[in-house]
């Protein structure tokens, strides 16, 4: 049953995420912020489960933090006397630091994983895609600070595929593979901001096909994988293409951002960053594929019952999924 609060706070985060990205002064942005971040509270809170509450209340604490960093960043950089005091490049360092933890980008991931593991598949969805808009439109405002950026890229990288390697649990493993996601989004936005825009869309689409089922069959936990997916084979497989979408390999829409991304960083000469990611894109498929594995090579009986029409959903999304590659190279050579 949804509850008609909910769906007021709902509309209010989305507002206060658009405030933010078309506003013309600080202050503005840091109420859209504000907004944003008071209306996803009650969504996040749950009273029967002490779990989404503490998830809530580590969520606030942080987000809290950065939002008072921010605004005092904003203060001493509008304040021009101060200027002369500090150094400019490092109040900038201080705003995008702020941005990077409100989005938990590595090495300021610190609450990301245990808020998320917290949450239902809804929250996690939203936390993952929608509450990190806003902070990177706002971080294209100012990413002339190219050393800092590129360190943060690296970092992220790193922490998003090694520490997920060892993690059992589905909205950790989410919460890794988002935060190695955010390496590979912000190398777009060095030189290319339209490249951002398709590689989040495309990475919002995979998301969505992943927790609708994870939301489907009530999946938390990588061992109930294979007890929940061995019934219906025809999403299991589709279940282990939208992994090797999220993972980049070619036939899959999944590719289209990170080939135009590498591409990207090539033509800027920026080969180190392109390789560093390439090569930790790799640790992070591994975790993918054994999430595949698990479901896929062991024994068991399995039921074939024709279940089509229930989840219809599952397969539109997914066929649109797995055939963007297609239509989107026909749309672009037609163009």
């Amino acid at each position: 049953m949804i509850k008609m609060y909910k769906i007021l706070f709902f509309n209010s985060l989305i507002l206060g995420s658009l405030i933010s990205i078309s506003s013309y002064s600080w202050f503005s942005i840091w109420m859209g912020l504000e907004i944003n971040l008071l209306s996803i509270i009650p969504l996040l809170n749950n009273p029967k489960n002490i779990f989404p509450s503490e998830a809530a209340m580590k969520y606030f604490i942080t987000q809290t933090m950065a939002s008072v960093i921010l605004l005092f960043t904003i203060i001493l950089i509008m304040n021009k006397m101060n200027n002369f005091i500090i150094n400019t490049n490092f109040l900038m360092i201080m705003l995008n630091s702020t941005l990077l933890t409100k989005m938990g980008a590595a090495p300021f991931h610190f609450w990301f994983p245990e808020v998320m593991e917290g949450l239902n598949w809804f929250n996690c969805f939203i936390i993952l895609t929608w509450q990190k808009i806003a902070p990177m439109i706002i971080m294209m405002y100012n990413i002339n600070l190219i050393k800092f950026f590129t360190s943060i890229i690296l970092i992220s990288s790193l922490i998003g595929s090694i520490m997920g390697l060892n993690q059992i649990s589905l909205r950790k493993i989410f919460t890794f593979s988002s935060i190695n996601h955010i390496g590979w989004m912000i190398s777009t936005m060095l030189y290319n901001q339209s490249i951002w825009l398709i590689y989040f869309i495309t990475y919002t689409i995979i998301n969505l096909n992943l927790i609708f089922i994870f939301l489907k069959f009530n999946i938390f936990q990588m061992k109930q994988l294979f007890n929940s997916l061995n019934n219906n084979k025809s999403i299991k497989f589709l279940f282990m293409l939208n992994f090797l979408s999220i993972a980049g390999i070619p036939p899959f829409l999944g590719f289209m951002p990170k080939w135009l991304t590498i591409n990207n960083l090539i033509n800027n000469k920026l080969f180190f960053i392109s390789f560093f990611l390439i090569i930790f894109t790799l640790i992070s498929l591994y975790f993918y594929l054994r999430m595949m594995f698990t479901t896929m090579i062991l024994n068991s009986s399995e039921k074939m019952n024709n279940i089509y029409n229930k989840n219809f959903f599952i397969y539109f999304f997914n066929f649109m999924n797995l055939m963007g590659l297609l239509i989107c190279t026909l749309i672009f050579n037609f163009y």
